[in-house]
């Protein structure tokens, strides 16, 4: 039975706010570290885990109040001068706040949380007894490199408490002679509302289920409700419209009446859609909170100095996509600091300031949101990515000549691409820049890389606003409608025989003097091609160019997404419904596609 039926409400309000304290926290920490002498900004602290210790009692959560209250000591005699910040400290202090978010993890399991490493205890109390804080104690708050490196997503979900966190267990205290951290713990990280099974020595997470709660503002609520009682006697006027055409009154003035009607409904019902699309948007700093202190752990596991500098956190975004934003920007930023920053000792060298700074910003231009991830740091190569490609076999020579600079850097997003000659637990893997692409594609986004050597890098990602309302191109196949998203649409082309020409077997058109492959969807869908194609819509989908060929097309659409609970075809998203009621099937380029099959890598870069 869980340890606190009947408390669920209570429970996920706690971890909702304590969550959101402790992110604020852990940012003002890393502030504190550029600005020890900042007495205001040590009560903020103070204040915010006071506040998370409070929770923590009144749900009798002792172990967390335990390790709170300590901490909140050692706050107190650093505000009142006792004490004077020193990295040591900073790094137990790190390691506490890390711990607390764990017992976050088992909380959100609905489980009391286990107690505090003792190692970690006996380092708060050292500290604030006076001592110097334990050297195992000031390198656990940053994950040390050994023969059983943890994997780099531990590090990072350990931190943050992630949904999808992975358990992992590390020898404990008692074996290595150092109390466990944050990022490398000697008891399992328990995922958030996941069962774990523990395995030989090591622990696989359970799926999670995402948290469907949103907080809206309740004036965005009474503009739904207003709206919704316009529509109501807008109703109402057409019913009587409807009865009095039934009566037989179909004079200029009742069609006039029933056209106005018509009209203000369409206008309510925009806004009503508007106005329920607001309700689901969120501002993106509560995802941004999470990486100043994601940015100090790992730059200070590397010997790094960078500043992450945050901007546009009051731009609102999908509460959906929020959360599927997080693995990609947790790799871009990681990659940044590991990457894309050189060390001191190279800036120096370079002309530059020691301090790197990684900047991340969001904002809407027109109906995308915008989101740049920027290093000053050393820069891309083209050539060297060029070449490191080839020798991971992940294209062949021949393809790699014709390939441009910009095609070069867009090779980082092909799986297994890595240029580290040595694996660490930071990266080096071979993974993460093609789950970033992938991921923001499943978004309906793309990603984008500039490049300039010595100067940095800027990874530049562009999404929809919502995913609730898709505008999407609606195209014929035979009598079959399908949806394509818009987004994705360059333009639509007439298919003339004379226009189409074969290259080794292959359909192609020129079109503006660029070689486009055509590719059918009817073939895509693995339909039967009952006749010649006479239409074609030029699709961008990331650097894949082509012409997709159809029968004929309807027009612009924006539409809802409806799933297909029971049965997913391959390449398809979802269906909706045209004006007419007929069901129209929304296409998934990117599963139709496959991209990757060889074929679409050779696309990728024909």
């Amino acid at each position: 039975m869980s340890d606190f039926a009947g408390m669920e409400d209570m429970l996920q309000d706690f971890l909702t706010e304590a969550s959101d304290l402790l992110s604020g926290v852990d940012n003002k920490l890393v502030d504190l570290e550029k600005r020890p002498d900042d007495k205001e900004l040590l009560n903020e602290i103070f204040r915010g885990f006071h506040t998370i210790k409070g929770g923590a009692g009144f749900l009798n959560a002792t172990e967390m109040v335990t390790l709170c209250h300590r901490t909140e000591n050692l706050f107190d005699k650093l505000r009142r001068g006792e004490l004077v910040l020193a990295p040591a400290i900073m790094d137990v202090i790190m390691s506490a706040t890390g711990t607390v978010r764990e017992m976050f993890a088992q909380l959100s399991a609905a489980r009391q949380p286990a107690p505090a490493d003792p190692g970690l205890l006996a380092a708060l109390d050292a500290v604030l007894d006076g001592e110097p804080a334990p050297a195992a104690a000031a390198a656990a708050a940053t994950p040390a490199r050994s023969a059983g490196e943890p994997d780099w997503e531990h590090l990072y979900h350990g931190l943050v408490g992630d949904k999808e966190a992975p358990t992992v267990t590390v020898p404990t205290a008692a074996a290595t002679a150092a109390p466990a951290s944050a990022s490398a713990p000697a008891r399992p990280v328990v995922a958030p509302r996941a069962a774990s099974a523990p395995g030989p020595g090591l622990a696989t997470a359970a799926t999670t289920t995402k948290d469907t709660t949103i907080r809206v503002d309740t004036a965005r609520l009474d503009q739904v409700l207003n709206l919704s009682g316009e529509i109501g006697l807008t109703k109402n006027r057409l019913t009587c419209i409807r009865n009095a055409i039934l009566q037989g009154r179909i004079d200029h003035a009742t069609v006039k009446d029933l056209d106005e009607a018509v009209s203000h409904l369409d206008l309510l019902v925009g806004d009503l859609q508007n106005a329920v699309m607001k309700t689901r948007m969120q501002p993106i700093g509560r995802l941004f909170q999470k990486y100043p202190r994601l940015a100090r752990d790992v730059a200070r596991q590397l010997g790094k100095d960078v500043e992450l500098v945050l901007s546009g956190e009051e731009t609102e975004i999908d509460k959906t996509m929020i959360e599927d934003l997080n693995d990609p920007l947790v790799h871009l930023i990681r990659n940044a600091v590991d990457h894309g920053v050189d060390s001191p000792e190279e800036r120096l060298a370079a002309g530059k300031s020691a301090k790197s700074l990684v900047q991340l910003s969001a904002e809407q231009v027109g109906d995308h949101i915008v989101i740049e991830i920027a290093d000053d740091g050393r820069g891309m190569r083209p050539d060297v990515i060029r070449q490191k490609a080839v020798e991971k076999g992940l294209i062949d020579f021949e393809t790699a000549n014709g390939l441009d600079e910009k095609q070069c850097l867009n090779l980082i997003f092909l799986p297994g691409f890595s240029t580290k000659e040595q694996i660490s637990d930071v990266s080096g893997r071979g993974v993460g820049m093609d789950v970033v692409k992938t991921n923001i594609q499943r978004l309906n986004g793309r990603v984008e890389v500039t490049s300039v050597i010595g100067q940095g890098t800027t990874f530049r990602i562009m999404l929809p606003l919502t995913l609730a309302i898709l505008p999407v191109l609606m195209v014929r196949l035979g009598e079959q409608p399908f949806a394509v998203p818009l987004s994705m649409v360059r333009e639509i082309l007439p298919i003339r025989p004379g226009d189409v020409q074969r290259v080794s077997g292959k359909a192609i058109m020129i079109v503006r003097e660029e070689v486009l492959p055509i590719r059918t969807l009817a073939s895509l869908i693995g339909w039967q091609e009952a006749s010649a194609p006479t239409f074609g819509v030029l699709m961008q989908i990331g650097e894949i160019t082509f012409i997709m060929a159809i029968d004929s097309f309807i027009g612009q659409a924006d539409v809802v997404i409806k799933p297909l609970h029971d049965i997913k075809p391959r390449g398809i998203a979802g269906a909706t419904l045209t004006g007419d009621g007929a069901i129209v099937l929304v296409l998934d380029m990117e599963a139709l596609l496959g991209t990757q099959t060889q074929e679409t890598k050779a696309a990728l870069f024909a």
